[in-house]
């Protein structure tokens, strides 16, 4: 009976060290895993903190369209025929015009006289200042991303030079095939399509003195000449082509009106401006800021609305919403052409006036892109001048002769057939009246 007591005893007993071994055991690997575990999540993080060496917020200027823009037309922010920049690398739909860019490489190679190596040393040299240019991070090798930066860029140069010299090989496609020439040109505008202006700057440099009378900012402005391109200085900073673009919409910076916190927009839409007596006139000047309202007369730059033209606004009020530094003063011009135009009849009125060019057909598609571009849009403080604009046509409206006066064409004059019936109810109401008279004066 006590052996088996005492045999129960230090069954007990062993059984008891056992369990205690195990879970020392277990809590040494546990310990153990979290240590590795910690380890990894450290190196993750510190992986992060170091990548914020390469944030240089002052060169930051090339961004991803955010998706509560894209969404509204992912067409007008994506290329076709060919990707500038990482952000659209390596697919295989441009995969034509990338065997392209190494013919244009080999041409300028030529040109230059410089080999393989001075062109990699060139843009080597460049390489962590144009990647903090791109605001997300760039997935792609160090030699990868020097080779993608490379051709792209000597792809752009040497196709403004032969743009400028008339320097066309005869099979070349962007010269036999006038859709793909057009179809560059419009991509190499679009916000998620570029490479810093720097970097074809320092490739410019390269050119043989025999090409030193040529400026590249004049090769620039002649190949996009077809847009609102105008003499400007000639010492223009750009740090890219959406800016370009932007950059000729505007008057120089010390020109730029004010911001003001104070938002006001049109409470009426062209169709009751005119109702109310507003006449609307083109302006000479199609840059934006020609918009203007005096005596009366409202004065707009011309539109014209053709197949890209949607796609070069959308990425210009893009690169306002993403750069703070620049501030939205194209995107305040559509702001209120907005609140203008609200239906095809608004659309109708700007093109008898030449303000509305429609090359798209139908004036409903004009109206529907102009309500649809504000869609996403941030709105913090608003161009000074157009504030006042805007004040200065609503009071215009709200004055009770021209707010009778628009009641008045509303509902009596606003289609010939009720203009008829009202002119000769008119003439019925007089007509009874001299009767009346003629009746009380027998």
């Amino acid at each position: 009976m006590e052996n088996s007591a005492s045999w129960k005893i230090q069954r007990e007993a062993n059984s008891s060290v056992k369990n205690k071994n195990i879970e020392i055991q277990e809590e040494s690997r546990t310990s153990s895993g979290n240590e590795k575990q910690n380890k990894q999540l450290v190196n993750d993080i510190d992986t992060k903190l170091k990548m914020l060496k390469f944030i240089v917020p002052n060169e930051c200027c090339i961004y991803k369209v955010p998706f509560h823009l894209r969404k509204w037309n992912e067409e007008a922010y994506t290329p076709h025929v060919i990707s500038i920049g990482p952000y659209h690398h390596n697919k295989e739909k441009f995969r034509i015009t990338e065997k392209h860019k190494v013919i244009y490489f080999k041409h300028f190679m030529e040109r230059t006289g410089r080999n393989l190596k001075d062109l990699v040393c060139t843009i080597r040299k460049m390489e962590d200042r144009i990647q903090c240019c791109y605001v997300e991070t760039v997935q792609l090798k160090s030699d990868d991303f020097v080779e993608m930066i490379m051709f792209d860029a000597i792809f752009i140069l040497e196709l403004f030079l032969k743009c400028k010299l008339k320097e066309w090989a005869t099979d070349d496609p962007m010269n036999v095939e006038n859709w793909l020439y057009a179809m560059v040109m419009h991509e190499l505008l679009l916000l998620e399509n570029q490479v810093p202006f720097f970097v074809i700057e320092e490739l410019f440099r390269l050119l043989p003195s025999s090409l030193n009378s040529l400026s590249l900012i004049q090769l620039t402005f002649d190949f996009f000449n077809h847009f609102n391109i105008h003499e400007k200085a000639p010492n223009v900073q750009i740090r890219h082509f959406t800016d370009l673009l932007r950059f000729f919409e505007l008057p120089n910076e010390k020109e730029l009106p004010v911001r003001h916190p104070e938002m006001i927009f049109p409470k009426y839409s062209a169709t009751q401006l005119r109702e109310a007596g507003v006449k609307f006139e083109v302006v000479s000047s199609n840059r934006i800021l020609g918009l203007n309202f005096n005596k009366g007369v409202l004065k707009i730059p011309l539109l014209d609305f053709e197949d890209n033209m949607e796609a070069r606004v959308r990425n210009i009020m893009a690169l306002e919403q993403c750069d703070p530094r620049t501030p939205i003063y194209f995107t305040d011009f559509f702001l209120i052409l907005d609140c203008l135009i609200n239906t095809s009849t608004d659309v109708d009125l700007l093109s008898d006036k030449g303000i509305v060019v429609n090359s798209l057909g139908d004036n409903n598609v004009v109206t529907s892109v102009i309500n649809n571009l504000n869609r996403g849009i941030f709105r913090g403080d608003m161009n000074k001048n157009y504030c006042d604009l805007c004040k200065n046509l609503n009071a215009f409206y709200e004055e009770r002769w021209h707010r009778w006066k628009a009641l008045l064409r509303h509902q009596y004059f606003s289609s010939p057939w009720r203009s008829a019936s009202t002119i000769a109810a008119i003439i019925l109401l007089v007509l009874t009246l001299i009767q009346t008279i003629l009746s009380i004066i027998k």
